[in-house]
């Protein structure tokens, strides 16, 4: 007998749509691994649960080096993203999730960045990453940062398939703690 193909929940905070498109890259990446994969931004009321999944992962862009908050989306605003894009970010999304209300514990965090400061040690896959830990969750691998060229992007060259490549094996590292629990 076969067991069902895991599930995987995408998501994730995009002002611009670069996020949006790492976190499509990432599911992507996670079907190849063999998951059910969707993604949905943080604005929607699907993304908090309560859902039954193997998987969470959380993409965010990266705010004056850390999770957006509501100056820096008002701020995204008068630069040209959608104003309804500012109604909630990533940092208030993991206020009101729990592994509870995900069916999972594991988790996986990235962000979007921009070249200029892509090496700088804070960001929002940092924060994000601890606050999530501090929620009850255990990240599967580090957070990973995708590089955006400017602040509206587009993402750098490669990056997608780079995001592409992330989920699939984080996909991986998933099954594998699925079947070693199974």
């Amino acid at each position: 007998m076969s067991r069902a193909a895991p599930s995987a929940l995408v998501v994730y905070e995009s002002m611009f749509d670069n996020t949006a498109q790492v976190a499509r890259a990432v599911v992507r990446g996670l079907e190849r691994a063999g998951f059910q994969a969707h993604s949905v931004p943080v604005t929607s009321l699907a993304s908090t649960g309560p859902v039954e999944v193997d998987l969470v992962l959380l993409g965010a862009p990266t705010h004056a080096f850390s999770l957006s908050r509501p100056s820096s989306r008002s701020d995204a605003v008068r630069q040209g993203a959608a104003p309804g894009r500012a109604k909630i970010g990533a940092r208030e999304w993991i206020a009101h999730v729990t592994p509870e209300r995900m069916g999972t514990t594991r988790i996986a965090v990235f962000d979007t960045r921009v070249a200029k400061v892509r090496r700088l040690p804070l960001a929002a896959g940092l924060t994000a990453a601890r606050l999530l830990h501090r929620r009850g969750f255990r990240l599967l691998r580090k957070p990973v940062a995708f590089v955006v060229d400017g602040t509206r992007g587009p993402l750098i060259a490669g990056e997608d398939e780079r995001a592409e490549h992330w989920g699939q094996v984080i996909g991986a590292a998933c099954l594998a703690e699925l079947d070693q629990a199974a």
